[in-house]
């Protein structure tokens, strides 16, 4: 039992740039959370390419609000260093979730994904939910330097912009989004070889901006 829950241990103290630290079990269980989500949103995203273009895209809506909901969570647990670029990426997950809602109602559920054909500057509406998305993959390859990450960040932009503009065509669009849902569901998987610390970063540097940010507030 003890060796079964070794992963939720708190870890020895660990010296920061601000001082020592520990990861505690909570952190552990977060960071647990942090990579199901992760894992899941791959999941989804994947299975939403699939029968896309095995079944047509009518039940699609299915797989985006699951990948809303992953991303959300994603978002709830992730460890980012800045806060306020941590606060841009949950108003952008925001954002697009109302946008697609509003897709949803416009165009009924059934017919997300030919409204979006129909009219691709109705994109613009979800684009804030796959940015925050990509947010989540930039932040993955600037600490881990995984290139599934990075695929991701690329990719996402280029299928979403290109078809926005029109300056990309349907089957470029959707294949370049097959291979960044399999390079998510890539990342997801392989961040589980990871010790719990590593998406924990520097817990110091998180105490320091945060003391930061509440002597800012106490001065105003």
């Amino acid at each position: 039992m003890e060796e079964k829950n070794s992963y939720f241990k708190s870890s020895n103290p660990i010296k920061g740039v601000y001082g020592d630290f520990i990861v505690t079990s909570n952190d552990k269980k977060e960071v647990l959370f942090y990579r199901l989500s992760i894992l899941f949103c791959g999941l989804f995203f994947s299975i939403g390419i699939a029968q896309w273009f095995f079944n047509g895209s009518h039940q699609i809506w299915i797989w985006l609000l699951c990948m809303s909901i992953s991303i959300g969570f994603s978002l709830k647990w992730i460890h980012i260093y800045l806060r306020p670029l941590h606060q841009t990426l949950i108003i952008f997950w925001a954002v697009g979730c109302i946008g697609l809602l509003i897709l949803s109602y416009h165009f009924g559920v059934t017919n997300l994904m030919y409204g979006l054909r129909e009219n691709p500057k109705s994109i613009l509406l979800i684009g804030p939910l796959f940015a925050s998305l990509t947010g989540i993959g930039f932040k993955e390859f600037f600490c881990f330097r995984r290139m599934e990450a990075i695929g991701i960040t690329i990719l996402i932009p280029i299928a979403l912009i290109g078809y926005l503009t029109e300056l990309a065509n349907e089957s470029f669009t959707f294949a370049t989004l097959v291979v960044a849902s399999l390079l998510l569901l890539s990342m997801g998987i392989r961040k589980f070889n990871l010790p719990a610390e590593a998406d924990i970063g520097d817990k110091s540097v998180f105490d320091y901006l945060e003391s930061q940010r509440k002597l800012k507030v106490s001065d105003a």
